[in-house]
Formats: C-alpha cells, structure tokens, sequence
C-alpha cells in the first residue's frame, strides 16, 4: 500500500505534526507538556537561523500523554470530520489510531469517495481502525497503512487512503496526503517504542 502522510492530520498536532491548539482554559498536565515542547522548539528554530548554531531539543512522551494531549486539542481546535482520536504506540514505528469520522461530510466533499457497497454502513459518523507504520526521518513523514476496518469490516486501502485525503484537505493546515509532510518547528526525527513516542530536531 502506499505511503501517505494524511495520518500526521489524524495526530491532531501531538505527535507528528505538532501545530499548538488554541487553549481556552487550563490544559491538563500532559498537553501542558506539549504546549511547552511546541514553545521549545519554536525558540530552538528561531535561535537556529539567528544564530548559526543548532541546538538539540530531544522528547519522549507516553501513550497515555498522547491521548490525553489529543483529547484536549479537539475540545480547544475542533477538527472538520473529525469528532474523536485514540492511538495506541507500539515499537518499530508502529501506531494504531481509532477515528470517529463524519462520513456524510467526507461524501460531501467529494461525491462518490464511499464505494457503493460500504454506504449502507458508513454513514453519519462511525469509529475507524486504522494501523500504520511511520516513517519520520529527514525533517519529512510518512506512512505505511496495514490494515483499517470498522468494526468487522476491513476496509480497501485506496478507499482509506481517500477518505483521510479529504478530511486532511479540510483542515486549516491544508494537509496534502500525496506528499511526505515536513515536520514543523525544526524537527528532524520521531520514532516510537512500545507505549512511547520520542524525537528531536
């Protein structure tokens, strides 16, 4: 299947793409965590071309962190076709996401996405499994999906692959999930363990 890097929009600015939400209250620990990384490493970026000098900022986050960050920054910066996001971190560069995705918005959007025979399930907004390698290397990310299903369904990986090309369109950040994404904020590398996710720039 094919690398696309749609799944850094499905990461909702924690551990991939890492865009600040915008916080209306007191965010809880671990994304009070992130928020500081993202402040960190804007100042290390703009140190970087200041000064001539490159200043490693290196992280490790938990699962649990991750999660916690998510749930935050959808509650502070809703997200178009996108009401929830769960991952679960594996090593080797593997994450498995669950998405309640707005299917009846993604059709919208691009009329005929949904192939005929999965309209009578995937309608409104249904919870998707979708497990992908990384690929986070050279300031640029990518994406090995290998498997997506909902519920007992396993879905084609073209028509996944669409659909999160749709969603990640919508976003403020127009995502182009036929690209690597470049990593912000100076960073150049991000790998996970089993339950943690860890970089540096």
């Amino acid at each position: 299947m094919n690398h696309f890097a749609a799944l850094s929009f499905l990461l909702l600015s924690s551990v991939s793409s890492f865009q600040a939400a915008t916080v209306t209250e007191a965010p809880p620990p671990a994304a009070a965590r992130f928020l500081e990384l993202f402040d960190r490493l804007r100042s290390a970026q703009q140190k970087s071309v200041e000064l001539g000098r490159h200043h490693l900022l290196t992280f490790l986050f938990s699962e649990n962190d991750v999660n916690e960050y998510l749930r935050y920054a959808l509650k502070a910066t809703p997200r178009p076709g996108l009401d929830s996001l769960t991952v679960k971190i594996s090593g080797n560069d593997s994450i498995a996401t669950l998405a309640k995705v707005d299917f009846d918005a993604v059709e919208r959007w691009h009329p005929g996405t949904i192939p005929a025979a999965l309209r009578p399930v995937l309608k409104g907004k249904k919870s998707i499994a979708i497990d992908f390698h990384i690929h986070a290397d050279n300031s640029a990310l990518t994406f090995t999906v290998e498997k997506a299903r909902y519920e007992d369904v396993a879905l084609p990986g073209i028509f996944v692959e669409k659909v999160i090309e749709m969603v990640a369109a919508r976003q403020p950040e127009k995502y182009d999930t036929t690209k690597p994404v470049p990593l912000p904020f100076g960073l150049r590398k991000i790998w996970t363990s089993e339950k943690t996710v860890q970089g540096h720039n």
